[in-house]
Protein backbone atom coordinates (compact mmCIF):
# COMPACT_ATOMS: atom_id res chain seq x y z
CA UNK A 1 0.00 0.00 0.00
CA UNK A 2 1.43 3.46 -0.74
CA UNK A 3 2.37 5.70 1.68
CA UNK A 4 -0.38 8.56 2.53
CA UNK A 5 1.54 12.17 2.59
CA UNK A 6 -0.61 14.74 4.49
CA UNK A 7 0.22 17.61 2.27
CA UNK A 8 0.58 20.10 4.97
CA UNK A 9 2.91 18.37 6.71
CA UNK A 10 4.92 17.51 3.75
CA UNK A 11 4.77 21.88 2.63
CA UNK A 12 5.57 22.44 6.68
CA UNK A 13 8.74 20.37 6.56
CA UNK A 14 9.48 21.77 3.11
CA UNK A 15 9.71 24.99 4.81
CA UNK A 16 12.05 23.92 7.94
CA UNK A 17 14.37 22.82 5.43
CA UNK A 18 14.31 26.21 3.58
CA UNK A 19 14.97 27.50 7.02
CA UNK A 20 18.01 25.35 7.65
CA UNK A 21 19.37 26.09 4.56
CA UNK A 22 18.93 29.73 5.02
CA UNK A 23 20.28 29.44 8.38
CA UNK A 24 23.45 27.57 7.35
CA UNK A 25 24.54 28.66 3.71
CA UNK A 26 22.17 32.01 3.60
CA UNK A 27 18.78 33.00 1.39
CA UNK A 28 20.79 33.13 -2.15
CA UNK A 29 21.66 29.18 -1.62
CA UNK A 30 17.30 28.58 -0.78
CA UNK A 31 16.99 27.29 -4.54
CA UNK A 32 14.91 24.39 -5.58
CA UNK A 33 17.51 22.06 -6.14
CA UNK A 34 19.24 22.83 -2.54
CA UNK A 35 15.78 22.48 -0.34
CA UNK A 36 14.77 19.41 -2.05
CA UNK A 37 18.22 17.81 -1.23
CA UNK A 38 18.21 19.19 2.38
CA UNK A 39 14.78 17.13 2.90
CA UNK A 40 15.69 14.10 1.73
CA UNK A 41 13.45 14.51 -2.37
CA UNK A 42 13.43 14.91 -5.75
CA UNK A 43 13.06 18.15 -7.64
CA UNK A 44 9.92 16.65 -8.72
CA UNK A 45 8.47 15.53 -5.57
CA UNK A 46 9.19 19.19 -4.33
CA UNK A 47 7.26 20.52 -7.16
CA UNK A 48 3.83 18.54 -5.91
CA UNK A 49 3.64 21.16 -3.24
CA UNK A 50 5.62 23.84 -4.46
CA UNK A 51 5.09 24.95 -8.08
CA UNK A 52 7.57 27.63 -7.79
CA UNK A 53 10.63 28.72 -5.65
CA UNK A 54 8.61 32.03 -4.69
CA UNK A 55 6.11 29.99 -3.47
CA UNK A 56 7.92 28.31 -1.11
CA UNK A 57 9.82 31.47 -0.25
CA UNK A 58 6.66 32.68 1.02
CA UNK A 59 5.12 30.11 2.43
CA UNK A 60 8.85 29.59 4.42
CA UNK A 61 7.95 33.06 5.24
CA UNK A 62 4.44 32.73 6.32
CA UNK A 63 5.12 29.87 8.79
CA UNK A 64 7.23 32.50 10.70
CA UNK A 65 4.16 34.82 11.32
CA UNK A 66 1.82 31.89 12.06
CA UNK A 67 3.90 30.08 14.38
CA UNK A 68 4.55 33.09 16.65
CA UNK A 69 0.25 34.46 16.54
CA UNK A 70 -0.07 30.45 17.59
CA UNK A 71 2.32 31.07 20.38
CA UNK A 72 0.33 34.09 21.66
CA UNK A 73 -3.02 32.98 21.34
CA UNK A 74 -2.06 30.02 23.58
CA UNK A 75 -0.87 32.33 26.59
CA UNK A 76 -2.92 31.61 29.08
CA UNK A 77 -4.72 34.73 30.21
CA UNK A 78 -3.38 36.58 33.16
CA UNK A 79 -4.85 39.66 35.01
CA UNK A 80 -1.41 41.38 35.72
CA UNK A 81 -1.18 43.09 32.24
CA UNK A 82 3.01 43.76 32.93
CA UNK A 83 3.58 39.91 33.28
CA UNK A 84 1.12 39.19 30.31
CA UNK A 85 2.91 42.20 28.05
CA UNK A 86 6.26 40.12 29.19
CA UNK A 87 5.46 36.68 28.20
CA UNK A 88 4.01 38.29 24.59
CA UNK A 89 7.12 40.25 23.67
CA UNK A 90 9.31 36.79 24.97
CA UNK A 91 7.30 35.04 21.86
CA UNK A 92 8.77 37.58 19.70
CA UNK A 93 11.92 37.58 20.87
CA UNK A 94 14.93 34.90 20.00
CA UNK A 95 14.95 33.25 23.11
CA UNK A 96 15.31 29.48 22.27
CA UNK A 97 16.46 27.78 19.70
CA UNK A 98 13.39 27.52 17.58
CA UNK A 99 12.70 31.34 18.02
CA UNK A 100 16.26 32.03 17.01
CA UNK A 101 15.57 30.18 13.90
CA UNK A 102 12.31 32.10 13.35
CA UNK A 103 14.34 35.84 13.68
CA UNK A 104 17.28 34.72 11.72
CA UNK A 105 14.81 33.41 8.52
CA UNK A 106 12.75 36.38 9.37
CA UNK A 107 15.95 39.16 9.16
CA UNK A 108 16.94 36.90 6.13
CA UNK A 109 13.75 37.66 4.43
CA UNK A 110 13.37 40.96 5.36
CA UNK A 111 16.26 42.16 2.41
CA UNK A 112 14.50 40.09 -0.41
CA UNK A 113 11.64 41.52 0.42
CA UNK A 114 13.03 44.98 -0.66
CA UNK A 115 12.86 43.70 -4.05
CA UNK A 116 10.00 40.45 -4.20
CA UNK A 117 6.25 41.84 -3.79
CA UNK A 118 5.03 38.91 -2.48
CA UNK A 119 7.36 38.92 0.07
CA UNK A 120 7.67 42.22 1.01
CA UNK A 121 3.19 42.07 1.27
CA UNK A 122 4.38 38.95 4.11
CA UNK A 123 6.83 41.83 5.32
CA UNK A 124 4.66 44.36 5.63
CA UNK A 125 1.78 42.31 7.09
CA UNK A 126 4.23 41.15 9.87
CA UNK A 127 5.90 44.89 10.93
CA UNK A 128 1.84 45.77 10.89
CA UNK A 129 0.56 42.85 13.24
CA UNK A 130 3.95 43.63 15.63
CA UNK A 131 3.20 47.47 15.26
CA UNK A 132 -0.79 46.43 16.45
CA UNK A 133 0.54 44.19 18.94
CA UNK A 134 2.83 47.21 20.65
CA UNK A 135 -0.29 49.08 20.48
CA UNK A 136 -2.38 46.70 22.40
CA UNK A 137 -0.06 45.98 25.48
CA UNK A 138 0.81 50.28 25.52
CA UNK A 139 -2.86 50.46 26.25
CA UNK A 140 -2.80 48.44 29.46
CA UNK A 141 0.43 49.63 30.91
CA UNK A 142 0.77 53.75 29.73
CA UNK A 143 0.75 56.07 32.61
CA UNK A 144 -0.49 59.53 32.21
CA UNK A 145 2.04 62.03 30.81
CA UNK A 146 3.05 59.54 27.85
CA UNK A 147 1.76 60.06 24.28
CA UNK A 148 0.53 55.89 23.79
CA UNK A 149 1.91 56.29 19.94
CA UNK A 150 4.89 57.75 20.84
CA UNK A 151 4.88 54.62 23.57
CA UNK A 152 4.14 52.31 20.60
CA UNK A 153 6.72 53.17 18.34
CA UNK A 154 9.59 53.35 21.06
CA UNK A 155 8.30 49.64 22.28
CA UNK A 156 8.32 48.43 18.50
CA UNK A 157 11.75 49.90 18.32
CA UNK A 158 12.77 48.04 21.23
CA UNK A 159 11.52 44.86 20.34
CA UNK A 160 12.54 45.05 16.77
CA UNK A 161 16.25 46.20 17.98
CA UNK A 162 16.79 43.23 20.60
CA UNK A 163 16.01 41.12 17.70
CA UNK A 164 18.57 42.59 15.57
CA UNK A 165 21.29 42.64 18.04
CA UNK A 166 20.50 38.99 19.12
CA UNK A 167 20.56 37.65 15.60
CA UNK A 168 25.01 39.89 14.94
CA UNK A 169 25.88 39.34 18.62
CA UNK A 170 24.00 36.66 20.81
CA UNK A 171 27.20 36.26 22.75
CA UNK A 172 26.02 39.95 24.26
CA UNK A 173 22.06 40.09 23.70
CA UNK A 174 21.44 36.71 25.69
CA UNK A 175 17.61 35.51 26.62
CA UNK A 176 18.25 36.34 30.04
CA UNK A 177 19.17 40.10 29.17
CA UNK A 178 16.72 40.87 26.64
CA UNK A 179 14.07 39.80 28.78
CA UNK A 180 15.43 41.78 31.95
CA UNK A 181 15.68 44.97 29.36
CA UNK A 182 11.58 44.22 27.90
CA UNK A 183 10.73 44.09 31.50
CA UNK A 184 12.29 47.32 32.53
CA UNK A 185 10.85 48.94 29.79
CA UNK A 186 7.46 48.07 30.37
CA UNK A 187 8.09 48.65 34.10
CA UNK A 188 8.65 52.58 32.90
CA UNK A 189 5.73 52.78 31.07
CA UNK A 190 3.92 52.83 34.44
CA UNK A 191 5.75 55.54 35.81
CA UNK A 192 4.24 59.34 35.47
CA UNK A 193 6.61 61.28 32.68
CA UNK A 194 6.96 65.13 33.28
CA UNK A 195 5.82 67.37 30.65
CA UNK A 196 8.89 67.65 28.58
CA UNK A 197 9.79 70.68 25.54
CA UNK A 198 9.19 69.39 22.43
CA UNK A 199 12.36 68.32 21.02
CA UNK A 200 14.32 70.22 18.05
CA UNK A 201 14.82 68.60 14.91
Amino acid sequence: MPKVVDPQLRRRELAEAVWRVVRRDGLDHASVRNVAREAGLSMGSLRHYFVSQSELMAFALRMVIDRIEQRIAALPPDDDPLRHAARTLAELLPLDDQRRAENEVWLAFTARAMTDPELRTLRDEGYEALRAGCRGLVAGLVSPGRDPEQETARLHALVDGLAVHAAMRPDVETPESMYAVVVDHLAELRTPRAARPPAEP
